[in-house]
């Protein structure tokens, strides 16, 4: 496995949205295809905020995502920057794949002089942020769903 840029691998861009907005569309009801598509192609830069980056196999097929995010949801923007839309694919699930772009992600994060970063989840995933070093920050309910809001100080966590 290894990690890359989105912008070098537009190719991934239209399965990434569909498996976006299929894990995370509730939170978002009007969100669309075609928003998410453009979202992820907006993210042209590498060592950026915003950016995405790709867990790729051998072969070069995606395996799973995380962006790097100055918002991540119009109610708690006084929270910022975000490590957002964390997706692994079924597949390759419970091999490592979301560990380690958390971990590509906070140290970019870090690389760009970001001190804290957060996320937010439901509480069933928040013990598995908890195992990589985030910490419980605020606990909010956007939409339909209540999430935790947790964040991770970057420096010691870099690459």
């Amino acid at each position: 496995m290894r990690i890359a840029w989105l912008r070098d691998h537009p190719w991934h861009v239209d399965a990434l949205a569909a498996a976006h907005v299929e894990a995370f569309g509730a939170l978002l009801p009007d969100w669309t295809l075609a928003q998410a598509a453009d979202e992820l192609r907006s993210h042209t830069r590498a060592c950026a905020i915003p950016s995405t980056l790709l867990a790729l196999d051998g072969q070069g097929d995606w395996l799973g995502s995380v962006s790097l995010l100055q918002e991540d949801h119009e109610h708690i923007r006084q929270y910022s920057p975000w490590l957002a839309s964390l997706y692994v694919r079924p597949q390759a699930r419970g091999q490592g794949v979301g560990a380690a772009l958390v971990a590509r992600c906070v140290a970019e994060a870090a690389a760009l002089g970001v001190a804290r970063l957060y996320l937010y989840c439901t509480g069933t995933v928040a013990d598995w942020y908890r195992r990589l070093g985030w910490r419980d920050h605020a606990t909010v309910v956007l939409g339909p769903l209540q999430v935790q809001v947790m964040a991770v100080d970057c420096a010691g966590l870099e690459r």
